[in-house]
């Protein structure tokens, strides 16, 4: 048996490309989308929802859809040297391309069409909701459970701007959005090039900066 999904919403992010998205939700709180539903739904479809904090969004990796799934992947957690299955990780590359992250509620606007907005995001513009789910601690929340071989938050990179950036023109909100951003140290696991300048699109910002020795050093900043 067969079955279809429709997406039932549009999300508007900050992260216009797949580098530099943090690879688990709430590792940048700053990161705040918008989840548009689409306009058969109306205020009715979120009533009572603003009284809860978190929301579970359930998405389609809609950026690689063509390029398949593997039974094995090399997850970033293991320097993206060993193998582990599919299902044990959260890769993108899975057999029906659909993800799930939980990210804090911030408000609704309840208006035509309604928007949902959330911090803490890890979900690339444009991409496709297919669910929408209140966090209900007490049945969801297992503070002790094993979590195999992801232990623990990942190490964090300083950031540090070169005055020539002129980072000063920033609002705090898009200051934090970049220096968390960078801070989840978006290389490949297993790329460690100290000369090397990544680019990330961000917001409405083309951002360079090179990392050595756990520090990222903002170069160039250029508006989009």
């Amino acid at each position: 048996m067969s079955y279809s999904i429709t997406p039932i919403a549009t999300v508007h992010s900050p992260y216009k490309q797949k580098f530099g998205i943090a690879r688990q939700p709430g590792l940048v709180p700053a990161a705040e989308i918008c989840i548009e539903l689409s306009p058969e739904f109306t205020a009715d479809s979120v009533r009572g929802l603003e009284d809860f904090d978190y929301v579970w969004i359930s998405f389609i990796f809609h950026a690689v859809l063509d390029e398949g799934w593997a039974q094995m992947v090399r997850p970033p957690r293991l320097g993206g040297k060993q193998k582990m299955g599919v299902f044990a990780t959260r890769s993108p590359h899975r057999p029906n391309h659909l993800g799930l992250s939980l990210l804090k509620l911030e408000r609704i606007e309840t208006g035509k069409p309604v928007r949902i907005y959330c911090s803490g995001a890890d979900l690339l513009d444009g991409t496709p909701v297919v669910d929408i789910k209140p966090y209900i601690p007490f049945v969801e929340s297992k503070p002790d459970a094993s979590s195999g071989f992801v232990s623990g938050k990942p190490e964090e990179l300083s950031v540090v701007w070169a005055e020539s950036t002129l980072a000063e023109h920033l609002s705090t909100e898009e200051k934090h959005l970049i220096e968390q951003s960078i801070a989840q140290d978006p290389r490949p696991a297993y790329q460690d090039i100290p000369e090397r300048i990544y680019v990330m699109n961000i917001a409405d910002y083309e951002v360079q900066f090179r990392i050595e020795n756990k520090c990222a050093t903002v170069i160039k900043l250029s508006k989009i």
